[in-house]
């Protein structure tokens, strides 16, 4: 039955026009129809969200009710089960939407909007792929469409402390690993690295663990060690824990020596970057750390960002860890259909584009409605990306994602054997299972 309503409002909804989505106002007349939208936005970001729909409202007539809750994914829950779930809900991480997925709670998005993710977005099959879940047969389908993207996968860097060192930015891990040498032989030193977070101490580990395994496998191996279909201690994950050793447990290469990593919490490690002279050179971390930076610094001039590299040598393209929101259809009607495609166009995406805290891997937008050059910047990062794979530890059960992956990495950080660490975070996800 979906399918059918899938074709005829298509042919409603869309024209085809210099290879991207619009919607025909002549043909889409939604008048008297309620579409309800359930999402996490509040505040800002819920003002944000009604600017975008409010053209969608004007094109069709359809009257949209967006509700925002931070106890969302309690609800979407319970409303699901009862019966009373709104057309569309917003999900904020892709594990809960599998879960209602397999409840039989979702309704496939279909094969033309799959196809058209494919096509439209940058490392489009990677989109598909983190939208793609079993049915409550079993049977994977096409559930989930992303829609406005976080980037993890950042290096932020004083350009003034580079410009009067005589550093550039490294276009390969080969070069950034060159630079970290450098930077010591010069008498300085270049990572500032903070495990701290409160009861969540260790997370910022798990981060850079996620992007070496995307810098040293290919992407089926990250989807595999994701769902544990290869145990935590195998020696590819092993591998990449130790690759992050190499950044944080040399002395010389972190403000404070190794034993200050996880010491320092990660909301102040970055202030290195600001002391004169610098404390360190160079700090890795997602796209919301300028939230923490020193009061008055200017983003694109006192500091900037440039892309975490991948390995010149492994010829793995250019991955992107990062998280996102998507939009998935729970209640099905005509008018819930015509709001995914409105979320095609580049209008869609443009209107909070030009606002703040939005980037999109859509390649049909124009970069320069960005709000501001850093995410300028981070759209084009999002943009190149040949690979785009969702924050690791959040897709994994929280016994491990949020509980002994965090904690392992702490002990990881204070001297404890990779292979060991490894064992014990599998040993944790054995016992769940």
């Amino acid at each position: 039955m979906h399918k059918n309503l899938i074709s005829g409002v298509s042919a409603l909804a869309l024209v085809i026009a210099g290879g991207a989505a619009a919607l025909a106002d002549d043909h889409m007349n939604l008048k008297g129809e309620t579409i309800t939208v359930f999402g996490p936005w509040l505040g800002v970001d819920k003002e944000h969200i009604e600017a975008v729909l409010a053209p969608f409202e004007e094109k069709t007539g359809a009257n949209v009710e967006y509700a925002g809750s931070d106890s969302f994914e309690q609800q979407i829950v319970i409303d699901s089960q009862a019966g009373s779930a709104p057309n569309v809900a917003i999900f904020p991480q892709p594990g809960l939407a599998a879960d209602l997925a397999s409840k039989g709670l979702l309704t496939p998005l279909g094969d033309e909007t799959k196809a058209w993710v494919q096509e439209n977005y940058a490392a489009g099959q990677s989109w598909v792929d983190l939208g793609t879940y079993a049915d409550a047969s079993g049977n994977p389908d096409y559930f989930g469409f992303f829609y406005k993207v976080d980037v993890k996968s950042l290096v932020w860097y004083s350009p003034d402390n580079f410009e009067d060192a005589g550093y550039t930015v490294p276009e390969t891990m080969e070069d950034l690993l060159a630079l970290s040498e450098q930077i010591v032989a010069d008498g300085g030193t270049p990572w500032c690295i903070g495990l701290g977070s409160g009861g969540a101490t260790g997370w910022p580990a798990t981060d850079w663990v996620e992007d070496m395994m995307l810098r040293t496998q290919t992407p089926d191996v990250y989807d595999q060690w994701v769902k544990n279909e290869i145990p935590f201690n195998d020696p590819r994950v092993i591998n990449a824990i130790e690759e992050f050793g190499k950044f944080a447990l040399n002395d010389e290469w972190v403000d404070g020596g190794s034993a200050a990593v996880s010491a320092t919490d990660f909301r102040d490690s970055p202030k290195g970057l600001f002391d004169v002279p610098p404390k360190c050179y160079m700090h890795r971390q997602a796209s919301f750390i300028p939230s923490f930076f020193p009061e008055g610094t200017e983003l694109g001039a006192d500091a900037d960002f440039f892309y975490f590299p991948a390995y010149g040598g492994l010829e793995l393209g250019s991955p992107v860890l990062g998280a996102g929101t998507l939009f998935a259809i729970t209640n099905e009607s005509k008018g819930a259909r015509a709001l995914i495609d409105y979320l095609k166009t580049t209008e869609a995406h443009e209107i909070w584009m030009a606002r703040a805290g939005f980037l999109t891997p859509h390649k049909g937008v124009d970069v320069s409605k960005y709000a501001n050059d850093t995410l300028r910047g981070q759209g084009r990062i999002l943009l190149n990306a040949t690979t785009f794979r969702f924050d690791g530890s959040d897709l994994m059960p929280g016994a491990v994602g949020a509980g002994s992956f965090w904690t392992g990495m702490v002990d990881y950080a204070g001297g404890k054997p990779a292979k060991e660490v490894a064992d014990e975070i599998q040993a944790s996800w054995d016992a769940i299972k």
